[in-house]
């Protein structure tokens, strides 16, 4: 019975640890890969793999705060906070499936009251490392305008650090689904706004992984996964984003999925690194990598975990919420 109990508490103990806290920064709506990860990363807090503590948006779109709500709530997080964008980024505000999606949802759903509270999305961040008693992984996907901002915050009721201390001092690795390391164009999330691109991955004092336009590119989402393996309930708010966004069927490149998985499943070795280093950005938003000094790391693909990697992808963004059975 001793030793029953005490492997039990173990396992508890271990579960617990496993539990990372995690912050998702989107711009949610430009691009469906949004939605799928954050599907994911829902299915790796029900797994005890990660805890989603908030979602900061730097899409300014009005519908995009009451869709992060919509879609926390059909998870079953209807409390998780989220963060308003600070500013409107031109080019970079668009409603591809929001409305869409929140018109289309079912009543208990569209009308449901949520516990969430909103505020601006830089004092929430403040609050929420403030407030964490274990390092937090950020995964952003989206543009760096919350980060910098956050890197030049000053002390405040949240914490008395300044806010590049408090990164410092509370965040263990940023996830970031940003720039292009095959020479290619500048990729979108740095184009749109480079100062701040540039400010954090120059001055973000923890490493950063970077998954690069080059990645989701070589990974496709299939279609026939958006039209079978959501169909465990009638409506899907993934689902019904993915629809929403182009006309079915299509395969849709995973940038910000890999971001989510190589945050929380590092360990499982889905990708390799680069070697340590530091990435700068020129003034047109293109990224090169300089290999040193420095603590950042880019991702490379190995084409034969291809499939590994998609069967991860999918079958997480499918995940069924807690208590709904997958029909197979």
């Amino acid at each position: 019975m001793y030793l029953r109990t005490l492997v039990t508490l173990l396992s508890l103990s271990f579960l617990c640890s496993a539990q990372k806290p995690v912050i998702f920064d989107t711009d949610m709506g430009n691009d469906v890969d949004d939605a799928l990860a954050l599907g994911i990363l829902h299915a790796l807090s029900n797994r005890g793999e990660c805890r989603l503590i908030g979602v900061t948006l730097t899409n300014a779109n009005p519908a995009a705060v009451p869709y992060i709500q919509l879609v926390n709530r059909f998870y079953g997080r209807p409390d998780i906070p989220v963060g308003s964008a600070r500013k409107s980024i031109e080019g970079g505000a668009d409603d591809h499936y929001l409305s869409a999606t929140l018109k289309s949802a079912p009543e208990n759903l569209q009308h449901a009251k949520s516990t969430a509270r909103v505020e601006a999305a830089v004092p929430l961040l403040r609050k929420l490392l403030a407030q964490s008693s274990e390092k937090v992984t950020i995964v952003q996907v989206g543009f760096s305008t919350n980060l910098a901002a956050l890197l030049d915050s000053k002390p405040d009721s949240n914490s008395p650090l300044s806010g590049s201390d408090l990164v410092r001092q509370k965040v263990a690795l940023l996830s970031a689904m940003a720039g292009n390391f095959t020479g290619g164009q500048p990729e979108y999330n740095v184009k749109l706004d480079i100062p701040a691109a540039r400010a954090v991955f120059e001055r973000w004092p923890t490493p950063i992984i970077f998954s690069g336009y080059e990645i989701g590119r070589d990974l496709l989402y299939p279609a026939a996964s958006v039209e079978h393996d959501f169909s465990y309930v009638k409506w899907h708010p993934v689902a019904a984003s993915y629809r929403a966004y182009h006309k079915m069927p299509y395969n849709r490149p995973t940038w910000d999925l890999t971001a989510a998985l190589e945050a929380v499943r590092g360990g499982h070795n889905y990708f390799s690194t680069s070697a340590e280093g530091e990435v700068k950005v020129a003034s047109n938003g293109k990224t090169t990598f300089e290999a040193g000094k420095g603590d950042r790391q880019y991702l490379r693909l190995d084409p034969a975990k291809k499939s590994q990697i998609l069967e991860a992808l999918t079958l997480l963004a499918s995940e069924p919420p807690i208590g709904v059975a997958r029909h197979e």
